[in-house]
């Protein structure tokens, strides 16, 4: 990963950390290896030994709580504009992510993260889960 991230330069390849111990976590990521890709998705554990040595600078507790895509170039996406672009890196899906990424767009992606945290609330992902690993607290990381 590049040291400074370059203004303007194209994505090769995207990095999704992504929390391994939560099923729609893990679904998602099933989910995105099964469809065609414009641009190519590595998905590891957020957190990982893997994900630790490929950022160390990352705060890796921060990406257990909340989404996190590293670009090629070391564009770091989090939030909203991470599932923004994990759906721009996929054939059948860019047109929706260029939609989502207006202001119209906007309220339906909001809505998905939302749900999606209370999901992972309901399910046991985050506190208590017996990971160890940090609270999950995606409503809070929401934008706006």
């Amino acid at each position: 990963m590049a040291s400074q991230p370059r203004p303007n330069a194209p994505i090769a390849s995207l990095t999704v950390l992504y929390d391994a111990n939560c099923s729609l976590c893990v679904h998602l990521r099933h989910w995105l290896k099964g469809q065609p890709q414009l641009v190519p998705l590595r998905l590891v554990p957020a957190g990982s030994v893997e994900a630790q040595r490929l950022f160390p600078e990352l705060d890796h507790a921060r990406t257990q709580r909340e989404i996190t895509v590293i670009g090629d170039q070391g564009q770091i996406f989090s939030g909203s504009a991470a599932w923004i672009v994990c759906l721009w890196a996929l054939a059948e899906h860019r047109p929706k992510a260029h939609w989502l990424a207006t202001p119209s767009g906007a309220p339906f992606v909001r809505g998905t993260m939302l749900a999606a945290a209370k999901y992972r609330e309901l399910s046991g992902a985050g506190p208590g889960n017996g990971s160890g690993q940090a609270a999950c607290d995606d409503q809070c990381e929401l934008p706006g």
